[in-house]
């Protein structure tokens, strides 16, 4: 049994653009920090959203730091009691209350701010993990308390100036508020103190590596509202509890309190470092008020240039991405592997399931010759592979697909949005494990698609008469090596318009696989630009072989298919 998969393209018939363009520049001014130093590992790690706001007056925090009373201990139990009350109260924002000259920092300045190695927490006990804490400042204007945590009882960790080295940023730091709060944390393991393992910085955002040490994609607590026709909401984690490790573990528990204009929540990460990087994640939300659209479990990548998408193909890279697609196991075990793209315009896609048991954003391509960057090592990108635990009952993994013109801007966003409705007063749990790094910890038994190409349709040699697109697939693994030579392999191909041509299934020596081919060609008229679903997997005596490849694509105008015949063709 398959998934349903519906779509929309967000155009001036389905969507209201200056809504969708809100979106595209919210997502960009999002990630425009994170993307500037790429190709520097050890710089700032930058997962932030910066929206609009007015300027405030310079103050420190009116927020009270929120601790368990005389003689009570913290534990998530205490930390969801706290977020349940939270969201009865009228929310308040302290969104730019910062001194003046933490808010004028251009991004250089921000920059020459850097908190000290030997202040880091924990450096000085026996413990596999240190902890460094960002500044404030630039898109980060939102004061985040910390605090630790040992055998129940929770002590701020107060903002000091000692902590900080400025540099040339020209902030006096002993002249900043002295509890000025923090805009987030990062954390190394005694494999390497240099190199950070997690960073947790801006609204929900934070990152985490495999044993590539590579930053790629973002994950987030909770999504708000994505892809809708009014702006998106960013939650924020505003609280931070960090439980010190026993001596000698390679497990890490941080606690966060979240809040937002919807929804107030209580957040519980248990780590583990390695290949993968393994975080058991435990979240309570509780809402404000009705949520038309919640993004459980979001993710957010860049894809620019693929071999299956290269419109924007004036980079000298042949690819250009973190995430070259999503795949999922639904409720019912099968393997849906979907391509990612960079449309012309904004596009959302749902595919409904019920108690999935696992989906993510992965970077299958790890080959260099692929990329040839030798700044970013996109090869080294890592996947994020999402394991349900429990039952979450109906919904749908949903995905955005965003336009891009270059790479600064990640423009992808995958989540898994419940169907039931999300009203205020509720205690939506959800718990789940998240996979870092180069191979999600579980993959189909069968043969998986390692490579999907596209380009002009039709027969070569022969004059083209009527415009057709190509795609091909290639499949490797499973029990393809193992075919005999009689054996019948058909390549099932579905398309929710136009029709198939020029269809093959054969066999592909090089990589022990399959290539499946078919030419398809668009429907005219009012339907010729509608986005146009497909399906395939490869099949023999009756049996699929393969995971099942998923893609849309958005035929052209009619007045813009060209033929590109050659002049000698007749």
């Amino acid at each position: 049994m398959s998934i349903h998969h519906s779509t929309r393209v967000y155009n001036a018939e389905t969507c209201n653009m200056r809504q969708a363009g809100l979106l595209q520049r919210t997502l960009l001014q999002r990630t425009l920090l994170q993307r500037i130093t790429r190709r520097s590992f050890l710089a700032v790690s930058v997962l932030f959203s910066l929206t609009a706001c007015a300027s405030t007056a310079p103050s420190t925090s009116a927020k009270a730091p929120i601790q368990p009373k005389e003689g009570e201990q913290f534990d998530f139990a205490w930390l969801k009691g706290q977020a349940r009350q939270l969201a009865t109260l009228p929310y308040q924002s302290h969104q730019g209350e910062l001194p003046e000259s933490l808010q004028r920092l251009d991004w250089d300045d921000y920059q020459q701010l850097h908190y000290k190695k030997e202040a880091a927490v924990w450096r000085d006990e026996q413990s596999e993990f240190r902890t460094e804490l960002f500044h404030l400042g630039l898109g980060f204007d939102t004061p985040i308390r910390m605090n630790e945590l040992e055998e129940g009882q929770s002590t701020p960790i107060p903002y000091s100036a000692d902590a900080f080295d400025y540099g040339k940023s020209q902030v006096d730091g002993d002249a900043l508020p002295k509890d000025l709060g923090f805009a987030g944390f990062r954390m190394q393991f005694a494999t390497d103190w240099q190199r950070d393992v997690v960073a947790f910085l801006g609204a929900s955002y934070f990152r985490a590596v495999g044993s590539e040490m590579q930053y790629g994609l973002s994950a987030r607590g909770l999504a708000i509202d994505t892809a809708m026709s009014h702006p998106e909401e960013f939650p924020i984690f505003t609280d931070f509890w960090l439980e010190k490790p026993t001596p000698g573990s390679d497990k890490v528990t941080v606690y966060a309190l979240m809040d937002s204009p919807s929804v107030a929540g209580a957040y519980r990460f248990d780590m583990t470092p390695g290949e993968p990087y393994t975080m058991k994640v435990d979240s309570a939300i509780y809402p404000r008020k009705a949520i038309e659209r919640l993004g459980v479990a979001p993710m957010t990548s860049m894809f620019m240039i693929g071999e299956n998408d290269r419109r924007t193909n004036y980079d000298w890279r042949a690819e250009i991405h973190d995430s070259d697609g999503l795949a999922m196991q639904t409720g019912q075990g099968e393997w849906i592997w979907r391509p990612l793209g960079n449309p012309e315009q904004l596009q959302f896609n749902a595919y409904s399931d019920e108690n999935p048991k696992g989906f993510g954003l992965l970077q299958r391509d790890r080959n260099f010759d692929h990329y040839q960057d030798d700044g970013v090592f996109y090869e080294k990108r890592p996947s994020l592979w999402i394991e349900p635990i429990g039952e979450w009952g109906k919904g749908s993994v949903q995905l955005v697909e965003i336009p891009t013109l270059d790479e600064t801007f990640d423009n992808i966003v995958a989540f898994w949005n419940p169907a039931s409705p999300v009203e205020a007063g509720q205690e939506l749990l959800y718990s789940y494990n998240m996979y870092w790094g180069s191979q999600p910890p579980v993959q189909s038994n069968r043969a998986r698609v390692v490579d999907t190409f596209t380009g002009i349709g039709g027969v070569i040699g022969k004059k083209r008469d009527y415009y057709s697109k190509r795609f091909v697939i290639d499949f490797a693994g499973g029990s393809l090596s193992m075919l005999g030579q009689d054996t019948e392999v058909k390549a099932i191909i579905t398309s929710s318009a136009g029709r198939t041509e020029i269809e093959s299934a054969r066999p592909l020596h090089s990589i022990e696989g399959y290539r499946a081919m078919f030419d398809l060609v668009p429907p005219s008229g009012e339907e010729a630009s509608t986005p146009i679903n497909l399906r395939v997997y490869l099949e023999a005596n009756g049996q699929p072989l393969t995971e099942t490849w998923q893609y849309q694509w958005v035929p052209p105008k009619e007045e813009d298919r060209e033929l590109h015949n050659a002049g000698h063709l007749k």
